[in-house]
């Protein structure tokens, strides 16, 4: 257990349903109070009473002050999860690319904005964003997605190093497959990269929690992922080639 939520003020964006709503639970089991938000008033609803906690639909970028005012004045834990899966190439249309940018990155930038005037003050405050093994390397078959959990990933990256030190943690959380509509709407690419190893939703809400006893900022449900980090890094020429064959593999089943 993470002493510091029990009693905590939590809000979980997109948590109707997947991570978010494993997220939601889990918080809750812990003792928080936890703030359920998604643009699906009717799932935020039904999960907000099944744990004990509010619900509090509409777009995640605009939650903050309500969902301080439904805690009492403080949100402790702001969860960044609300997220949308672009596929497509450069040739993706400007439109999904713009709401790629704007849920994916803007955001939490919006949330952050709104949030950190109060936990400076305080000293305190915790942010969690559920970026996307994609973050970290990519994902073929989706450049809106892979570009904008690069986006959430450099921007958690920045709050980190330049407020941790004022009391403010972040975490940046960062799974390959997760059994959840989400990755159902990958199609033939998810079905080929994701699909072997998925986890279920439960499972990034645990290795959350081991995250934030252990103060780490890079949270990898999928323990595997910090090779292929390591890989990309250290030899980023062969790393390309290796995600290119994948490329011509899912080519051909196409």
């Amino acid at each position: 257990m993470v002493e510091t939520v029990q009693g905590a003020g939590v809000v979980v964006t997109g948590a109707g349903g997947g991570i978010g709503a494993a997220l939601a639970r889990r918080f809750a089991a812990e003792g928080a109070r936890v703030v359920v938000n998604d643009l699906d008033a009717v799932k935020a609803g039904a999960v907000a009473e099944e744990i004990g906690g509010t619900a509090l639909p509409g777009d995640a970028s605009t939650v903050v002050d309500a969902a301080r005012d439904v805690l009492g004045g403080t949100v402790d834990v702001y969860c960044a999860n609300a997220g949308t899966a672009s596929g497509g190439s450069e040739a993706a249309g400007e439109d999904v690319w713009a709401r790629a940018w704007d849920v994916n990155v803007m955001a939490h930038v919006r949330a952050a904005h709104a949030l950190l005037p109060a936990w400076l003050e305080r000293g305190s405050g915790r942010f969690v964003s559920t970026v996307s093994a994609a973050g970290l390397l990519t994902m073929i078959g989706a450049a809106p997605y892979s570009v904008t959990k690069h986006g959430a990933l450099a921007f958690a990256e920045w709050l980190s190093l330049t407020y941790r030190h004022r009391g403010i943690k972040v975490h940046a959380v960062c799974p390959q497959g997760v059994r959840t509509d989400m990755l159902a709407a990958t199609g033939s690419a998810g079905d080929l990269v994701l699909q072997p190893t998925a986890i279920e939703p439960e499972d990034v809400a645990d290795a959350l929690f081991k995250g934030m006893a252990e103060d780490r900022f890079l949270i990898l449900p999928h323990p595997e992922v910090a090779g292929y980090y390591q890989a990309r890094a250290t030899d980023p020429d062969r790393w390309l080639t290796n995600m290119n064959h994948i490329q011509q593999k899912w080519e051909e089943t196409r």
